[in-house]
């Protein structure tokens, strides 16, 4: 969650405010724009995607005199490189606006539509690296850290202040894919990691959450509009099979089970019969290596697939991230301060709602 005072903290969660968004566009060290035009927008974020942030604008094509239409390589809105840096304001106060930035986006596409106007799509910045390939393959060396970073930077700095505890890499290994790659280090370490509102890949260490940033409460006083469930089945499993190879050679081995639920690996109603998801990688050297990936691996795969998901409409709150946990009551559903954390969300940029999937931690 992305912080703010306390004073618009309090306005944020009472739920009535206004509102207010700022674009900017930087080339390199060069700002291009201090303040785009913006007549629509929204930010689409799904952590199960590649690239979880996706972000459209709608910006007239020509506005006070100026024309928008990227016409040159160093246009505020052509895709040469280009950033949008988005900030978001909440009213504090007469006159008085608090300012925080959203998040760092390079431009995908510029496009005119037929009502006047440019479609302008933007990414996060995992884009640079799923966009990026290799001369030739890669062999890591040194740390997972150092490793990340080689993968990632100059593109996107990594942050490792709250990473657990870094270790050495193998370096008979090859890869061709480098995100692929990035996904593979973080499940091995293990740790998740999300880009943050100031353009960092932050790295934490995967934990379970123990309490919530921000509750959600339908009904009178509330700020929720709706909670809705869903359920399927698609993608379910209950047992996590991780491999490894150790330094004599050997192959390593551990699985992590669903203990509990419908989907309770060798009891569960779903399906009692084993119902596997396979994990290997020449990172993990040890057993216990091998037995931290498959938890993790574990955690990740129940949140898509075997956990229940609420659907939630409410008053945009700008500071929720992917990721962040948060608490959910609802009478109509009769769930009471259920913590869950936030797997995927469309977050306006001008006044309307927002709308969150949710996903229990239990």
């Amino acid at each position: 969650m992305i912080t703010v005072s306390d004073r618009a903290r309090a306005i944020l969660e009472d739920g009535t405010f206004t509102y207010h968004v700022r674009a900017e566009s930087w080339l390199g060290a060069d700002q291009l724009a201090e303040d785009i035009p913006i007549a629509a927008g929204e930010e689409d974020t799904d952590r199960t995607l590649n690239v979880p942030e996706r972000v459209t604008l709608t910006v007239p094509r020509r506005d006070r005199g100026v024309s928008w239409e990227p016409a040159t390589a160093t246009d505020p809105l052509a895709a040469e490189g280009q950033i949008i840096k988005i900030s978001l304001g909440v009213q504090t106060g007469l006159g008085a606006i608090e300012w925080f930035q959203r998040g760092e986006f390079p431009i995908i596409t510029t496009r005119p539509d037929d009502q006047g106007a440019l479609q302008v799509t933007c990414a996060g910045l995992l884009y640079l690296v799923q966009e990026a390939g290799f001369v030739s393959p890669f062999q890591p060396s040194g740390t997972i850290g150092s490793t990340l970073r080689a993968l990632t930077e100059p593109a996107l700095p990594v942050d490792v202040t709250d990473a657990p505890a870094d270790r050495s890499v193998p370096s008979a290994i090859n890869w061709d894919d480098r995100l692929g790659a990035v996904n593979e280090l973080l499940d091995a370490w293990p740790a998740q990691a999300r880009t943050n509102e100031l353009g960092f890949l932050e790295v934490t260490a995967d934990t379970v959450p123990a309490a919530a940033l921000r509750s959600f409460t339908d009904g009178a006083g509330g700020t929720v509009i709706t909670v809705s469930g869903n359920s399927t089945r698609e993608g379910g499993f209950n047992v996590v099979v991780a491999t490894g190879q150790a330094a004599d050679g050997g192959e390593l081995r551990s699985t992590a089970e669903v203990t509990s639920g419908p989907w309770q690996y060798g009891v569960g109603p779903a399906n009692p019969l084993p119902v596997p998801f396979g994990y290997a990688s020449p990172l993990l050297t040890t057993q216990a290596q091998c037995s931290a990936a498959a938890r993790t691996v574990l955690r990740r795969k129940m949140r898509q697939a075997v956990l229940r998901r609420y659907a939630v409409r409410c008053v945009p709150d700008p500071t929720i991230q992917h990721g962040d946990p948060v608490e959910i009551t609802s009478a109509d559903l009769g769930l009471d301060a259920l913590l869950c954390t936030v797997e995927s969300l469309v977050l306006p940029y001008q006044p309307g709602e927002m709308t969150m999937t949710v996903v229990s931690t239990t």
